[in-house]
């Protein structure tokens, strides 16, 4: 035999020399939820290891980050204030923009990235205004301007609209280029599937809707080229980053779109793939480790530039052998 592709593989030191991707820190992204009051730390049940911090636990959470290489967050704020428009998103003193303005005194270099919607705050659990028992998108979109300005004026670096609207993006890169925040970027959840693994999330952040369901505005899991449609037009109307979500179920998804975009490509490797890894491992079905190892490849095999993940922690710790 000519042809043995078994040389390349027949040692570590080999394996690794012909290695097509590898998972570094600078391709993660650690999400954090913040809630009010002070001295709390509350286990989030259906997510092994997650919390809920208060400000003033988050502090020391993130200096414990930046220790292990860890320089960026997706924040979540949550809130008891809730209302029909999610006021507490837009105010001044509200769950993330107290937060922000924390973090950026104690790490100001630390990346903060807050998600932009409306289902933590709203007291109908949806990602929008409500009128008629449906998301009013236009209306929406301009309380998602207030929100979007106030995060950035607290000291967000980059903000990641995530109710799948129309025009959201646009209507961002609007309000923050007249307050002249030219440089703000918009990382848009494009791709956001309605899917079945967002449920340990929902009891994280409390953001179940109180009646029917997002299918109305989340993509429907059985389309793919929609997701194609949904990207295109987020890019012209000004995203820099682009994301896919979740990420286990829809690899091709993402393959497909990194096939014809020139700007990166996110993905968020969701709570249930988090909590259906960590559940497995503790009734010792599977070795943690290596599978979570294995799934953040495939993202990154796949195409995603950078991953979203409860399991960033985890994986800052196993690199430094922690």
């Amino acid at each position: 035999m000519i042809k043995r592709p078994l040389r390349l593989r027949n040692s570590n030191v080999m394996r690794s020399m012909v290695r097509e991707n590898s998972i570094t820190l600078n391709d993660l992204i650690y999400p954090l939820f913040v809630i009010e009051g002070q001295n709390k730390k509350n286990p989030i049940n259906s997510m092994p290891n997650m919390y809920q911090f208060s400000i003033d636990k988050l502090l020391f959470e993130i200096d414990e980050l930046i220790n292990l290489g860890i320089n960026s967050t997706l924040l979540f704020g949550i809130t008891e204030s809730k209302d029909k428009v999610g006021s507490n998103s837009f105010d001044k003193n509200g769950i993330i923009q107290k937060a922000s303005r924390e973090i950026k005194k104690r790490f100001p270099d630390f990346y903060i990235i807050t998600d932009l919607c409306f289902c933590e705050y709203t007291d109908h659990g949806h990602c929008g205004i409500i009128k008629n028992n449906e998301i009013d998108n236009d209306l929406t979109l301009q309380y998602l301007k207030k929100q979007a300005l106030s995060h950035v004026q607290s000291g967000s670096d980059l903000v990641a609209p995530s109710g799948m609207l129309d025009g959201m993006v646009r209507a961002i890169r609007e309000v923050l280029d007249e307050n002249q925040y030219y440089n703000t970027p918009i990382m848009s959840y494009s791709v956001k599937y309605a899917s079945s693994f967002y449920g340990p999330f929902r009891d994280a952040v409390d953001s179940s809707p109180k009646f029917g369901d997002r299918k109305n505005y989340q993509m429907d899991p059985a389309n793919s080229y929609e997701a194609l449609k949904e990207v295109s037009i987020d890019i012209d109307e000004g995203a820099d980053i682009v994301m896919v979500k979740p990420g286990m179920s829809y690899l091709d998804i993402i393959y497909k779109i990194k096939k014809k975009i020139n700007i990166p490509l996110a993905s968020y490797n969701v709570s249930g793939e988090y909590s259906m890894v960590k559940a497995a491992a503790e009734k010792g079905w599977i070795n943690e480790n290596l599978v979570r190892n294995e799934l953040l490849l495939s993202f990154k095999r796949a195409g995603s530039d950078i991953i979203i993940s409860y399991f960033t922690k985890d994986y800052a710790k196993d690199l430094k052998n922690i």
